[in-house]
């Protein structure tokens, strides 16, 4: 049995239901195949269970891409504010935990539970544990055979995500199907994940796991200020997560251990006030003291501060500012929060997300290669490139 719809969207998360609601709204018979139990998976574990659903401060500079100015048409014409429009008119209680992420109060589960209400409200079917076993093109539409029937409309959306959490079900089949319909796929890695360190490295911060403490990440032009933890196999914390989606294997990583001071002046204060006191004793003042201990150890000589001279006081405030820490590799796709690289945008309208290839055809939300930093940007690239694919079509 074959049932026929004006849009059929590949992936229940964020990007694929926003799709659906927008293009429900305007009419079109659509229909949501999830391949998983259920719709929203990412929303639902995301922002610690509350999830961190847009950042007030979103703007295109916010996302990495292989042409930064890609994402710039869907994001103006769907903003936060028409987001935490819906999630008012919902009744949903939120708020904002730090520069710019919205938080809800309760529960992840009223995003999905509203965007479920969206749905039915117009008028959008819902297949979930429904698995695509072919896609084919043929008669002017899309005919997908699944392991319920087979489907077929004029227009079809690919929102499968990325590769990353594959235990929650993500796989490469959205990347797959581009090259199917002739579609160029950059590079993909995983993004915004934990750093792993090897060798002396890691020999010496292992048994300091759980220590945190706050830093300014550099690397590649790119910097963050925020919190870093030491785990035992590497670093992690938001300052390493955004950090690592500008980093390669063998790319300098530096860290600023004081990002809040101008460390020469601090150290020189120190001396003036404390000559007699220890590096070690006023650094632990502001940095953790097994942290401290253990880079007195191996990267810095700790003596009285009235024993410094000039020039190894300025070499103290440089390894201070720039700590050179060289990470071996991520943790992968297991623990990233996205997939970098996709579906080439080029071979995309900005406008639309519909392919330029195959008519019909339109890639929208992590697939595609456009990724959020940290802290909300990523919902808000689904719900925008959702609603301008669903108001297209």
């Amino acid at each position: 049995m074959t049932e026929s719809f004006d849009v059929l969207v590949i992936g229940g998360g964020a990007a694929g239901l926003m799709c659906a609601i927008a293009a429900g709204r305007h009419g079109r018979c659509a229909l949501v195949i999830e391949h998983a139990s259920r719709v929203g998976k990412k929303i639902l574990m995301s922002g610690g269970g509350r999830c961190n659903f847009t950042n007030l401060g979103t703007t295109p500079a916010n996302f990495l891409s292989a042409n930064p100015h890609f994402c710039k048409s869907a994001l103006a014409r769907y903003t936060p504010a028409a987001f935490i429009a819906m999630v008012e008119q919902h009744g949903i209680a939120y708020h904002e935990k730090e520069l710019g992420q919205l938080f809800c109060d309760v529960s992840s589960k009223q995003i999905v539970r509203m965007l479920l209400d969206e749905c039915a409200a117009a008028g959008v079917r819902i297949e979930t544990n429904c698995a695509v076993t072919r896609v084919r093109h043929g008669d002017a539409n899309f005919h997908l055979d699944t392991i319920i029937g087979t489907f077929t409309a004029p227009a079809l959306v690919v929102a499968t995500g990325g590769l990353s959490i594959p235990s929650m079900g993500a796989s490469a089949f959205g990347y797959e199907l581009a090259r199917q319909f002739g579609h160029r796929v950059l590079p993909t890695r995983a993004g915004l994940v934990p750093l792993t360190l090897s060798g002396k490295h890691q020999e010496r911060l292992a048994d300091l796991a759980g220590v945190a403490l706050p830093v300014e990440a550099r690397c590649n032009g790119a910097s963050f200020r925020n919190f870093m933890l030491i785990t035992h196999r590497g670093i992690s914390g938001p300052a390493i997560l955004q950090i690592s989606s500008y980093w390669n294997p063998g790319d300098d990583l530096r860290l600023d251990l004081l990002p809040d001071d101008d460390a020469l002046a601090w150290l020189e204060a120190q001396q003036t006030e404390r000559p007699a006191s220890e590096l070690r004793t006023v650094l632990a003042e502001r940095l953790p003291k097994r942290f401290v201990q253990r880079l007195c150890e191996h990267w810095l000589k700790s003596k009285p501060m009235r024993q410094y001279r000039e020039a190894e006081l300025r070499a103290v405030a440089a390894q201070l500012e720039a700590w050179p820490l060289i990470a071996s590799g991520t943790e992968g796709y297991r623990t990233a929060e996205v997939t970098l690289g996709g579906v080439d945008t080029d071979e995309l309208s900005s406008t639309t997300m519909q392919s330029k290839r195959m008519p019909g055809l339109y890639f929208i939300g992590e697939v595609v290669d456009v990724t959020g930093w940290l802290g909300g940007y990523n919902f808000q690239w689904a719900w925008a490139s959702g609603h301008a694919c669903g108001e297209a079509i």
